[in-house]
């Protein structure tokens, strides 16, 4: 007959246990009476709030809210932070925490979306097109105008929250699931090589563009513990660069310089969808949700997480008085970039269209601008290039 072994017991230790115990310091947040207030006390001041969070959150909202948390731990008041601390910009100012954020949050994050991607939430799955011969034109650009362009998509991966609220364990994790699936792809077609940051000198950061944290990814908890665990992969040839743990799990960029999309894009299709077969071999897919698509970190990313953008040379355009109009119909924005000559032109919306449909709208969108910055060159009209909404 099995029995089960008493505990093995140290006649010293129990007999000095009191006196130790009582020279272990206390628990620093016992001595604190820290409690949250009612919500109505605890809602955030959102008079001069420009963000889409700002402008959504109602007190009604908030209180429904505001005793939820996700199974990792995500609360309310986690996902606003970034709009309370950038109350500025117009942004969607908040962020998911994990997966769960979208689903728990729902009410709150479905109004979002809605509002940023102008683009109605319904119980249909949406459309998704990795079919890169579906583009028409994206290597025709007139050189003298398009300097180059850039073809980025992120994800996020299954069962780890996200970059906001993940430990330093997820985080690393993540790096070895990233190492692993990279590893595949250089031994299938193309060859790269894995830095981590913490490795990297000064000269390597500046030839990949790195920057030091801004104080907002600090804040918001992007930033927490770097640079560790995180990592970039850089394709042999330079056609594809991947982020690691960076503001998401992963990031997928393809830059041209000759400006050519259609290159770029079915570089990041061919890879991307490798990938995704790599990680659910690995067990970990990429988070899907049927009823947003590709869900990662932030709200403004759901649906594709596609970026498609391009550096114009423009100088008449951007002051003409019918720009802001044209860019709402074309549904594409314009940013200044770090050459007063340079402006960069890309998609608004990731959610509501399928990839190559989001690159046509960035395609014709840099065309016609492109023929309405000649016209005014000449001291043209350019009304009649005005395109009706699409």
């Amino acid at each position: 007959m099995w029995k089960v072994k008493p505990p093995v017991v140290f006649p010293k230790e129990t007999r000095y246990r009191p006196i130790l115990e009582s020279l272990v310091p206390p628990d620093p947040m016992s001595q604190f009476n820290l409690r949250r207030g009612s919500p109505e006390e605890e809602f955030p001041n959102l008079c001069r709030n420009s963000t889409w969070m700002g402008r959504i959150l109602t007190p009604a909202m908030y209180r429904r809210q505001f005793d939820r948390c996700t199974d990792s731990g995500v609360i309310f008041d986690d996902v606003i932070r970034p709009g309370l601390e950038e109350p500025g910009p117009v942004s969607v100012g908040c962020v998911a925490g994990d997966a769960q954020s979208y689903i728990l949050f729902c009410d709150f994050f479905d109004r979002v979306i809605e509002a940023y991607h102008q683009h109605k939430i319904t119980s249909q799955t949406p459309e998704s097109d990795f079919n890169y011969d579906n583009l028409k034109g994206g290597d025709d650009f007139d050189r003298s105008y398009a300097v180059r362009c850039e073809v980025s998509v992120v994800r996020g991966v299954e069962d780890f929250s996200f970059p906001t609220h993940c430990s330093r364990g997820e985080r690393r994790q993540l790096l070895t699931l990233a190492r692993r699936a990279l590893q595949r792809l250089e031994e299938e077609e193309l060859p790269g090589r894995l830095l981590l940051l913490e490795e990297m000198n000064q000269e390597q950061q500046r030839e990949l563009n790195l920057n030091a944290p801004s104080s907002s990814q600090l804040r918001i908890g992007i930033a927490r513990d770097w640079p560790d665990a995180r990592a970039i992969w850089v394709s042999k040839d330079g056609s594809l660069v991947v982020w690691v743990n960076m503001e998401d799990h992963l990031r997928l960029v393809s830059t041209r310089e000759d400006a050519n999309i259609a290159e770029a894009l079915k570089c990041i299709c061919i890879n991307l969808q490798k990938l995704e077969v790599y990680y659910r071999e690995l067990r970990h897919p990429f988070i899907w949700k049927q009823q947003l698509g590709w869900v990662t970190s932030s709200p403004a990313d759901v649906g594709t997480g596609l970026r498609v953008s391009v550096h114009l040379k423009l100088q008449h355009l951007p002051k003409h008085r019918r720009l802001e109009d044209v860019l709402q119909r074309l549904r594409i924005r314009i940013d200044k970039s770090e050459s007063s000559a340079l402006y960069l032109v890309s998609n608004v919306a990731t959610f509501g269209l399928s990839e190559v449909v989001l690159t046509q709208l960035v395609v014709d969108g840099v065309k016609l601008l492109i023929a309405m910055e000649k016209r005014l060159e000449v001291n043209r009209d350019v009304d009649e290039l005005v395109p009706t909404q699409k």
